[in-house]
């Protein structure tokens, strides 16, 4: 028979440990970075453009076929056919970044280029993949008001 000694066994390095702890860090971020694109529209940002009161714009003020962005209440309002007005948020349903950018009847992610109609709220191009949260308007006169 030998007599071999036993040996306990070696436990997990220094740098195994702090590059698992890292590891689990990255994957806790990543985690809360991809629930932001699932959220739906926080409070806040619901709530911002409610409320309505004060008249928005002439409805001379909006092309029909196109729209006209407002930029403090978050929201475009646009005219699909004479008479016929309707409002979206403004907010990016791919990653909620504020738009501004109106050309016609399309409204543009400057974060990651989605596009969407102002006549209807549909994604034109994503990565965007659900529609703009339609917004109501209220048409008194010649005067829109965010209702």
């Amino acid at each position: 028979m030998t007599s071999e000694s036993v040996q306990p066994m070696p436990g997990p390095s220094r740098r195994t440990v702090v590059a698992a702890v890292g590891a689990a860090g990255l994957a806790v971020a990543l985690t809360a970075c991809g629930a932001e694109d699932e959220a739906s529209g926080s409070s806040t940002e619901q709530g911002a453009a409610a409320g309505g009161g004060a008249a928005l714009a002439k409805a001379a003020d909006i092309p029909e076929g196109g729209g006209k962005v407002f930029d403090a209440e978050k929201v475009v309002v646009s005219q699909p056919a004479a008479g016929d007005f309707k409002a979206f948020s403004t907010i990016c349903t791919h990653q909620k970044c504020p738009m501004t950018d109106l050309k016609e009847d399309t409204l543009s992610c400057a974060c990651h280029g989605s596009q969407f109609s102002v006549l209807d709220g549909s994604v034109k191009k994503g990565p965007a993949t659900k529609p703009l949260e339609e917004k109501k308007v209220s048409v008194s006169g010649d005067s829109i008001t965010l209702a």
